[in-house]
């Protein structure tokens, strides 16, 4: 398995596995809801290839996307020393450590950058999730109340972060 900076050749097969990821009802997205076309995700993907403080990684095997993970930077001059992390892997890959190496190619990515502090969400209920980001060194800062509606249901997230 390799982790590497997603390319735009990636395209297809990455918004594939973000919509494969969004079937776990744990993302942001509920599942079926991203109308991002090939095109479109070529241009994020673009989009995120010129920006030298924002980056998504994948994690590869045999041809085949397994995860990923992005890290957005703040754009204004108060919070431009914080890192936005959002993570997914494939549901037959968790369990494999994918999502720490993955941490840890975004740990390796931005020394000398900056940044001073990682931050991320979390369902409150999804304990595999947090367990592998109080693993990574994130630590848990405060429950947002009823912050998402998933499936006509209010759910809480703990807000998260990791000092760099």
């Amino acid at each position: 398995m390799i982790i590497r900076e997603v390319e735009e050749q990636d395209a297809e097969a990455f918004l594939k596995l973000l919509c494969e990821v969004d079937e776990s009802n744990n993302m942001l997205f509920s599942p079926g809801e991203r109308k991002t076309t090939v095109e479109k995700q070529r241009n994020i993907i673009i989009k995120f290839k010129n920006d030298p403080r924002s980056a998504f990684f994948v994690a590869e095997r045999n041809d085949e996307l397994l995860g990923y993970i992005g890290i957005f930077a703040g754009d204004l001059q108060r919070n431009k020393h914080i890192g936005r992390i959002v993570i997914g892997v494939s549901e037959h890959s968790r369990g494999m450590g994918i999502g720490t190496k993955l941490f840890q190619k975004v740990f390796k990515w931005i020394q000398g950058k900056h940044f001073t502090r990682l931050e991320l969400t979390v369902i409150e209920t999804n304990e595999t999730a947090i367990k592998l980001y109080e693993k990574m060194g994130f630590i848990k800062e405060g429950m947002r109340i009823d912050s998402l509606n998933i499936d006509g249901r209010f759910v809480d997230e703990w807000s998260m972060y990791k000092k760099i």
